[in-house]
């Protein structure tokens, strides 16, 4: 995606950490070409990109090991479900879940989500998840977080109406900042009408090595759920 400049910009960092077991790496050659999303081809209706009949389908941005991901897939088999993950390691270990329990309803792709957004037909989604994302907390940073005007007006875009984005961090200025650019865009609601709304996950919310982290380290962890609107309301001020 590009930045305010119009340079092209990754919302990642390193790409690849600890070597891959061997049969890690034979998935990388045998299993994801089945699964991943070609974007040089033309867009096809998201649900046509599974094998089985799908009602919905959800993105996963930045989906790490994946525990989400699979667990969503594993609930919900009638929902297809596509992952993006730029990071080797967290797809391998993906791989290797979908390959142990032979889930058909996840596609994958090994790259920047921002790319794979830009893709999507309009309206093709239910939902978008970024479930503890990288939060670049140093301030120069931060115009490499996910979320910024730019990709909240990208995933209004693919998200149907009625649709929802979801977030959960436990870094609290970077709650905050989600906060302020969705309040702002005239595309979405915030949904949470009490406390618990944002300081409980939501109902069937399977967790992550993230999120446990998180708690073991005394850091709570907030849940956004923002509703994509059907029709433009006024901008906020401020």
């Amino acid at each position: 995606m590009a930045d305010e400049t119009g340079r092209s910009r990754a919302f990642f960092g390193r790409r690849k950490g600890h070597p891959l077991r061997p049969q890690q790496a034979a998935l990388f050659e045998t299993l994801l070409p089945r699964l991943a999303i070609d974007l040089t081809a033309p867009p096809p209706a998201p649900a046509s990109l599974f094998p089985d009949l799908v009602n919905d389908v959800r993105l996963e941005i930045g989906f790490g090991g994946g525990e989400h991901l699979i667990a969503e897939a594993r609930s919900h088999q009638r929902t297809g479900f596509i992952g993006a993950e730029p990071f080797v390691n967290g797809m391998a270990k993906a791989l290797s879940a979908i390959a142990a329990e032979r889930l058909s309803n996840i596609r994958l792709y090994h790259g920047d989500a921002t790319e794979l957004v830009a893709w999507l037909p309009p309206g093709s989604l239910a939902r978008v998840d970024l479930i503890y994302p990288d939060p670049w907390p140093k301030r120069r940073h931060w115009k490499r977080r996910f979320v910024q005007d730019r990709s909240v007006a990208a995933i209004a875009r693919v998200l149907r109406p009625g649709g929802e984005f979801r977030f959960a961090s436990d870094i609290p200025d970077y709650v905050a900042w989600t906060l302020s650019h969705l309040i702002q865009s005239r595309d979405f609601a915030w949904t949470a009408e009490r406390a618990d709304d944002w300081r409980q996950a939501w109902p069937g919310f399977s967790g992550t090595r993230y999120e446990a982290k998180a708690k073991r380290e005394d850091r709570a962890p907030c849940y956004l759920i923002f509703r994509r609107t059907d029709e433009k309301r006024p901008a906020t001020q401020g």
